[in-house]
């Protein structure tokens, strides 16, 4: 009996002592994370890159690091994104084919295990890391369904269920991470429109809805305690598009004042900046190889309604996904090189954090956005080291000659 007391009396010892020690490593943590406002630490964020077609992937319902022909990711990677300046790394992920039924949800252990090595990697690199929810919402084809859960309670009840039980469990893995990991709600939320779906015309069911999500993953992160007790927070407004997130989005309430950042992707005009139809962009460019919408001034106006609406109030705006794919020909790889500098320096200068969407694909044209091999870290050539200095350097330099006006007065010469 004696020796059973003196091994509990060890053993509280040694819970009490544990106790003690996480208590103040977690005040130590929360003390430092209180240091700094929600808009400095978008400031801290900087320029950033997607870890984009790698965990996100999925084929058959099965989200695969490899599925979309992508080899797997290396710490070797992630020491180049840090090196050629980029401040952090946004890993998307789809957990298609990785969880149970209801109510549990239970994730895959072996996945979200790799994540997390995934996020040391960004960790050992010295970056900032975003990891979210990524594929099972969109298109409202998986489980995240937003055209269904808008028009039936019990639909939304379901998906908000799950979305709960998802965050509860991703957020007590990483609950011992330190504030250089943030937590982003889901992807690009819409009905298969794009924005231009029934949202337009349902009085605001889907936003409403959405909404609704956004507190969800609050609530969710929050309840598991530790370091997400004020862990910031990423909230993407509906189909992250910027107009529809400024004139829908709601806030969710938090425990934890000054601790959430609202997200949105830039991708205009999509006609140059995705798929390449158009080869040239901006003021310079050839009529005939230029779009008719979305120039200097289109970055411009909407960087700075952007700032009026979040920033100038306290509420910090990152772009988690933005970019401009890989052309054939000097001549469209300068417009390229000019279009990223030009939205770039826009972003630093209204204090936006802005991370480039690299989906690794080493090709000209339709979305190919691939800057870095995945397995060594090399870029893929000079081609795609120039794209990628051509963002650090307008975001990140401060001397008189990286300007908004000194690059738009720099921009490839008219035919």
């Amino acid at each position: 009996m004696r020796k059973h007391i003196f091994y509990i009396t060890i053993a509280v010892f040694g819970i009490m002592f544990h106790s003690c020690t996480s208590g103040k490593q977690e005040q130590k943590q929360a003390e430092a994370t209180d240091s700094i406002t929600a808009l400095e630490y978008a400031q801290s964020m900087g320029a950033g890159w997607n870890l984009g077609n790698q965990f996100d992937a999925y084929k058959d319902g099965v989200a695969s690091e490899t599925a979309w022909g992508n080899k797997p990711a290396t710490q070797a990677l992630f020491d180049s994104v840090a090196a050629a300046g980029f401040n952090h790394v946004r890993i998307p992920v789809t957990w298609l084919g990785h969880f149970g039924p209801a109510p549990d949800y239970r994730i895959d252990s072996a996945w979200l295990n790799r994540i997390a090595e995934i996020v040391d990697y960004a960790e050992n690199a010295g970056l900032k890391a975003i990891v979210n929810i990524h594929h099972d919402g969109g298109d409202s084809a998986h489980w995240l369904d937003i055209k269904g859960a808008a028009t039936d309670s019990v639909r939304n009840a379901e998906v908000t269920a799950q979305l709960a039980a998802m965050w509860t469990q991703i957020a007590r893995r990483f609950a011992d991470k330190g504030d250089f990991l943030m937590f982003e709600a889901v992807n690009e939320i819409h009905d298969g429109g794009w924005g231009w779906g029934a949202n337009l015309k349902d009085n605001g069911a889907q936003y409403a809805t959405h909404n609704g999500w956004m507190q969800t993953f609050v609530d969710a992160v929050r309840a598991t305690g530790g370091n997400n007790a004020t862990r910031f927070l990423g909230i993407p407004g509906y189909c992250t598009n910027p107009k529809i997130t400024i004139d829908n989005l709601v806030l969710p309430a938090d425990n934890v004042p000054d601790r959430l950042l609202v997200a949105v992707h830039f991708y205009d005009p999509v006609t140059f900046a995705i798929n390449g139809k158009m080869t040239e962009w901006g003021h310079t460019g050839d009529p005939a190889l230029t779009e008719k919408w979305g120039d200097e001034k289109n970055v411009t106006d909407t960087f700075d309604a952007l700032k009026a609406k979040f920033i100038d109030n306290g509420v910090p705006v990152y772009i988690g996904e933005a970019g401009c794919g890989n052309r054939d020909g000097e001549r469209a790889e300068a417009f390229r090189r000019y279009y990223l500098s030009y939205v770039w320096r826009a972003a630093a200068d209204r204090g936006i954090a802005i991370t480039y969407w690299d989906n690794g694909y080493n090709t000209t044209g339709n979305e190919a956005f691939g800057l870095f091999d995945r397995s060594t870290g090399s870029f893929y050539s000079p081609v795609t080291r120039a794209a990628a200095m051509a963002m650090t350097d307008s975001y990140n330099r401060t001397d008189s000659t990286i300007t908004l006006e000194n690059i738009y007065n720099n921009a490839p010469s008219k035919k």
